[in-house]
């Protein structure tokens, strides 16, 4: 029986990793393949805010489903004290006595092997397995294998291939600038995006193509062109313009619940719906629609709120939460109606005028109905009518029926 190991902080594990075990995979044919992170690297030092043990384990558990017979161990994680590479190996030769365990390593730590502790039982417990064509490293590694060869007995296997030249700290930077998918897998950077680990903002193309998967196709459109109006209305307002895409795409999420599974979600994630959301439980998808986006997708709280408000609105509203509310009622793609085009003026020339307006003109289509007004809208209308009025300036007013 041949063990494949590798160990290592993996924060986080990526495609560089990945591909280094699938090419040992292919060369050396183990009957089974271990990836097992540290918890206290001996050689170098976790980066500041990196996650709990925890969460670098459930990525590597992720990473491992890439790899055919590939699963992540917990050992070193469960041990305590520096996570040295002697202990893990007496360890796994406790477990398979009779097993050759391969120890997969990078150039750099071939190279310093000697320099780690009780490098002697390391080489005595198990083989050693590195890439032979590292940045036209070639003869240091051969040397190297030589000398392990000749002074340890170490069995050293020399494997072709070249790996993948990213590092997860260059990862690490690139996640909060919603960049670096590219280097993990999905599950992966799912998993990232879903506790906002180091920092990350998720890419957009990333989730929209997330997002738009719960959405029915006929609604795909309307979001599309609410992030268009959100970043629009973030650039002219001074809000980050992600930010209010991130929320743009977000906020219909759940819309395409009916009633019933909408009081379902409402119920899982502890949200006790009031009176006119529970007559209309179409109101209910921007509070399920903002709590699934804060689990599934990690949002930051002011995203959470601007999806959470972007229908009824609320008195003191953030700007984000003024500019995806109003993304949502005057998207280019809207139908028109006689309030829309004075509410998309207004939105570029005076966002609180726009709001007052846009509460407005649902109130009156509400009441036209004989549909019941939800307290939300009409606080929101007269809380911005009374920011008007504290300014100086006059509601915005409209020609025609407001109502169609």
């Amino acid at each position: 029986m041949r063990i494949l190991i590798y160990g290592g902080s993996f924060n986080p594990p990526h495609l560089g990793h990945i591909r280094s075990v699938q090419t040992a995979v292919k060369a050396l044919a183990p009957d089974k393949t271990l990836l097992i992170p540290a918890a206290i690297p001996p050689h170098k030092r976790l980066a500041q805010g990196s996650p709990e043990p925890e969460h670098r384990l459930a990525m590597t558990a992720l990473a491992a489903e890439a790899i055919p017979g590939c699963e992540a161990s917990d050992m070193e994680l469960r041990r305590e004290g520096p996570s040295y590479t002697s202990d893990t190996l007496r360890q796994l030769h406790e477990l398979y006595p009779d097993a050759e365990l391969v120890f997969l390593m990078g150039t750099d730590m071939l190279l310093s092997i000697e320099t780690w502790h009780e490098p002697e039982t390391i080489m005595g417990l198990a083989s050693l397995a590195v890439f032979a064509r590292e940045a036209g490293r070639e003869g240091e590694i051969s040397a190297q294998a030589a000398h392990l060869r000749e002074r340890y007995g170490a069995a050293v296997y020399v494997l072709e291939g070249t790996p993948v030249t990213v590092s997860s700290t260059e990862i690490r930077e690139l996640l909060p600038q919603r960049q670096g998918r590219e280097y993990l897998t999905d599950g992966v950077y799912a998993y990232i995006i879903r506790h906002r680990l180091y920092g990350a903002r998720p890419d957009l193309d990333w989730l929209r193509e997330k997002a738009y998967a719960y959405l029915k196709p006929t609604r795909v459109e309307h979001v599309r062109g609410t992030e268009a109006m959100a970043r629009r209305l973030a650039v002219r307002w001074g809000v980050e313009e992600t930010d209010a895409a991130e929320a743009a795409i977000l906020h219909d999420v759940t819309k395409k619940m009916a009633g019933p599974d909408q009081l379902r979600l409402a119920e899982k994630y502890g949200i006790i719906p009031d009176t006119w959301e529970r007559e209309n439980t179409e109101l209910l998808h921007a509070v399920t629609g903002a709590a699934f986006a804060a689990d599934i997708f990690g949002v930051s709280e002011p995203i959470e709120n601007a999806i959470r408000w972007h229908t009824t609105g609320r008195p003191g509203m953030t700007a984000l939460e003024q500019i995806v509310f109003l993304a949502d009622a005057i998207e280019m793609g809207r139908k028109p109606y006689p309030a829309l085009e004075a509410i998309r003026k207004a939105a570029f020339e005076d966002l609180d005028a726009a709001v007052e307006l846009c509460a407005r003109r649902t109130l009156d289509y509400v009441a036209a109905r004989g549909l019941p007004i939800h307290p939300d809208t009409a606080r929101t209308r007269d809380h911005y009518l009374k920011k008007l009025e504290d300014k100086g300036a006059s509601p915005v007013q409209v020609d025609g029926d407001a109502n169609e």
